[in-house]
């Protein structure tokens, strides 16, 4: 990784009291990489700014420059996760719903595998779903795969990491 450096800075720095946390722009520097992952800056942040825990930093909105080579998005540090999930939207909050309810994600999976008899729920791949107006219903594709190699050989790597998959055929 050496080789391979990033550089992180942080404009428009602020301290925001009535939200309690601290938000700024970042931009990213990576001449010799293609990209670089959020869960990596967050890394990067709670060793800059010194965070006890690093489930209160959320970045997004992150744009590519043309040309590569430099990224620009939002961070936000929130004083400690409870004021995170008082303030923070509920959609940016269930994308890491693992973190603030854990056994939640697996939930629909298991349920999905009790219905259909499947015997491993990492053959399960649940995306897309949207919730209706007014809440109460929501709807989405699912897939099940035989097994958990024919899953590896057709989704993409991203979704086999967000499900864990990968590690599944390890144990």
């Amino acid at each position: 990784m050496a080789d391979k450096a990033v550089t992180i800075r942080t404009r428009k720095f602020m301290t925001n009291w009535l939200l309690s946390r601290k938000q700024f722009i970042i931009d990213v520097l990576h001449p010799r990489r293609p990209n670089v992952s959020k869960a990596e800056l967050k890394e990067m942040l709670v060793r800059m700014y010194e965070v006890k825990d690093p489930n209160s930093i959320f970045v997004f909105k992150f744009r590519t420059h043309f040309g590569g080579k430099k990224l620009t998005g939002f961070g936000l540090i929130y004083d400690s996760v409870e004021s995170a999930k008082k303030y923070k939207p509920k959609y940016r909050l269930t994308r890491i719903i693992d973190v603030l309810h854990p056994g939640q994600a697996n939930a629909s999976k298991e349920k999905l595998a009790r219905m259909y008899e499947v015997k491993d729920p990492n053959t399960i791949f649940v995306f897309k779903f949207r919730t209706h107006f007014g809440g109460g219903k929501s709807t989405g594709f699912g897939l099940i795969y035989d097994s958990v190699e024919n899953a590896k050989k057709y989704e993409p790597k991203y979704k086999l990491i967000r499900t864990k998959a990968s590690e599944a055929k390890k144990k």
